[in-house]
């Protein structure tokens, strides 16, 4: 099931879920001042899928839909958002977002936010949506730049959508990244140890 088709089936979800989340927003000074772009991701340092290979798109403006349902720009203003989408021939996909906030202090403080987003996602989710059951778990902080963190999300429907997704939020300086896998099945297939390589490399790749 590509990303898009399960970012929209949880469309109705998504209205709902973020709006209970905290609102962050930032200083009415303007956008972050320009500076070296931050790196992505490149294909091969994605978890290895075990019976197909990733391909990345181009590093495109702005955020991306594809993390709409757990993580979004409400209430966070005026900071360059830059993202980069990875696919697989089956069901897997990823995506990398970075944020360039103005501060370390803004960039901590937006870091905390996305990952309270996430923390919270899956009780948003079921309120939102009586017929999916959603679980998260803590996978843990990494020791990278100034630190990350490695939570997971199950999600599974009435009507028998069955999804688990690995997420990361992460900062280095007054950079903030955030990466999402995601692929149809459970927390039994989902890759942490190779997630947790691969959101180190993320973190420590931006600059």
């Amino acid at each position: 099931m590509s990303m898009r088709i399960r970012a929209n089936a949880l469309t109705a979800l998504t209205v709902a879920a973020l709006a209970a989340g905290t609102l962050l927003t930032a200083p009415s000074a303007g956008a972050a001042p320009k500076a070296a772009a931050p790196k992505f991701l490149s294909a091969s340092q994605l978890p290895p899928h075990p019976s197909s290979s990733w391909t990345a798109g181009p590093v495109t403006e702005g955020f991306p839909e594809e993390l709409g349902f757990c993580v979004s720009t409400e209430g966070v203003l005026s900071y360059d958002y830059r993202h980069r989408t990875f696919r697989t021939d089956l069901d897997a996909s990823a995506v990398q977002l970075t944020v360039v906030t103005g501060t370390a202090a803004q960039a901590k403080a937006l870091a905390k936010h996305y990952d309270d987003l996430i923390r919270t996602c899956a009780e948003r989710i079921e309120k939102a949506s009586p017929d999916t059951k959603a679980e998260g778990r803590d996978y843990g902080k990494l020791k990278v730049e100034e630190g990350a963190r490695v939570r997971g999300l199950h999600t599974e429907t009435s009507w028998g959508a069955n999804d688990v997704d690995l997420l990361s939020v992460g900062r280095d300086g007054r950079t903030v990244t955030v990466v999402q896998w995601g692929q149809m099945g459970d927390f039994k297939g989902a890759p942490v140890t190779a997630f947790k390589k691969t959101t180190t490399t993320a973190v420590n790749k931006l600059y």
